[in-house]
């Protein structure tokens, strides 16, 4: 795998499938899966939207690049990050150095269809759904992109489809 490293750090926007496939992944590749979203409710003890209306977006920002900075230490991990890791230029270059960086790419509707019900996500939270997706998907997508060593597409492929072209592509770095 790429740099010496054998982590995978999977990438994308909310609902393309990130700790679904990281999950399923680590266990037949037999390493520890993080989720930066669980670790952090971990170390403060409250859920995502807490932080969110107590520190805001940057307050949780800053939480995710430390969590970032800890796992990318580690060796032998796959990670999923929160969708919005990427914003932060240190975090796409932790993910970079220290292992293989997978961009589960999903479009809009799909990740629409996915979040629509979601009362944990807070960017969703008060606003027209679909339109965020858009604005956050023409935002994040160049950087996801940069970012990635590979890109698959989730949309209406099975997980198990879209694990075994994973685990071909991973085999072939």
């Amino acid at each position: 795998m790429t740099n010496g490293k054998n982590n995978i750090y999977f990438i994308g926007l909310m609902g393309a499938g990130k700790t679904t496939i990281g999950k399923i992944l680590a266990k037949q590749l037999g390493k520890t899966f993080y989720d930066t979203d669980h670790e952090i409710e971990k170390r403060t003890g409250v859920k995502i939207p807490v932080i969110f209306d107590l520190e805001g977006e940057s307050g949780f920002r800053k939480r995710e690049t430390a969590v970032v900075q800890d796992l990318t230490r580690l060796k032998n991990i796959v990670m999923a990050t929160g969708g919005g890791a990427v914003i932060t230029e240190e975090n796409r270059k932790l993910l970079q150095a220290n292992g293989t960086v997978i961009y589960l790419r999903a479009n809009v509707n799909e990740l629409w269809h996915r979040t629509r019900n979601d009362k944990h996500r807070p960017l969703l939270q008060n606003v027209d759904i679909r339109a965020k997706l858009e604005q956050l998907y023409a935002e994040r997508n160049p950087l996801y992109t940069e970012t990635a060593t590979l890109i698959f597409d989730t949309g209406n492929q099975s997980v198990a489809n879209i694990l075994d072209q994973i685990e071909k592509s991973l085999a072939e770095l």
